[in-house]
């Protein structure tokens, strides 16, 4: 192993023992690793760095990205080796565009659901109409949903175990007996439909394999059109990841109906749904205009009542 992939390693392991995946990371800088070694430079350089992450193919945020997983991996790597070259930040200005949420509605989820049942085969059926259910009451990722193994599931306690997820903290979410009752009734029927599948995952293929995160987001698309749920803007389109957007922006919605401390609210629903960073859930007040019309209304009646 060369001096820059042990130092690769070395790095990964730090950082991963701080909680962070790196997956994606890892890839990229295992092939620039391998585009310095192709040079013949045993350390990184801004003009290498940047003819890498530059190279055709992808767009300008896509090369951005490129270089921010260098930049940092560059900055530890200089503690150790003196000669390395931390690229200047700004050298590739690209200002990343947030999605706008779809925030589905009651019907929305409705008709996914019904759309789901138009697939070909039963065991599809039955795992993307509870799939979608479990991620529309829960708000989980979707990523952490299709990697739910059995024991993650305790439906006589209406207990959810989320393990390891994004940054490697595991929680606990409660499930209502109709939740637990749905996912109880899948369960007996995927295990009547495939008896002996190869995986302890909750949700499987026709292979009676774990879904895959690819496959799971191409039906997606199939069944938001098979609903006839539309794009409402270039910036926000009916996507997966935002049945949790839904998910977070009813709740606080609810805790507005019925007079209780949205802030408080919010402390809560940043647990629940796994953000490290309270911010991450401060922006769903931002992001969808029931919200701050509550917001200001509540504020009204507070001016109102002042002397």
């Amino acid at each position: 192993m060369s001096p820059l992939r042990q130092a690769l390693a070395g790095y990964l392991a730090v950082r991963r023992s701080l909680g962070y995946g790196l997956a994606r990371q890892e890839k990229l800088l295992g092939q620039f690793i391998t585009y310095l070694e192709d040079a013949g430079a045993t350390t990184v350089t801004t003009r290498l760095a940047l003819a890498w992450a530059a190279l055709p193919g992808g767009n300008q945020s896509w090369h951005a990205l490129r270089l921010q997983a260098v930049r940092g991996f560059a900055s530890w790597l200089q503690a150790i080796d003196p000669s390395a070259e931390v690229p200047p930040a700004g050298l590739l200005p690209w200002r990343p565009c947030r999605a706008t949420p779809y925030l589905y509605s009651d019907g929305d989820i409705a008709a996914l659901i019904a759309a789901a049942g138009t697939l070909r085969f039963p065991l599809r059926v039955a795992a993307y109409q509870t799939l979608i259910g479990l991620l529309a009451v829960t708000g989980m990722r979707i990523g952490e949903a299709i990697r739910l193994d059995h024991g993650d599931l305790d439906l006589a306690g209406g207990v959810l175990t989320v393990p390891q997820s994004k940054f490697g903290k595991s929680r606990l979410l409660p499930l209502h007996p109709t939740t637990a009752g749905a996912l109880h009734g899948y369960l007996r029927l995927r295990d009547h439909l495939h008896p002996h599948p190869s995986t302890a995952a909750v949700f499987i293929s026709l292979a009676g394999a774990r879904l895959d995160y690819r496959n799971v987001h191409a039906t997606w698309k199939v069944l938001a059109a098979r609903a006839g749920l539309q794009a409402r803007s270039p910036s926000c389109r009916p996507r997966i990841h935002d049945l949790r957007h839904s998910f977070a922006v009813a709740s606080l919605l609810d805790a507005y109906a019925a007079g209780q401390d949205a802030q408080a609210r919010l402390a809560l629903l940043a647990t629940y749904l796994g953000h490290v960073d309270p911010a991450a859930t401060y922006w769903y007040l931002s992001a969808a205009p029931e919200l701050l019309a509550r917001a200001r209304q509540r504020l009204e009646h507070h001016l109102r009542e002042q002397p």
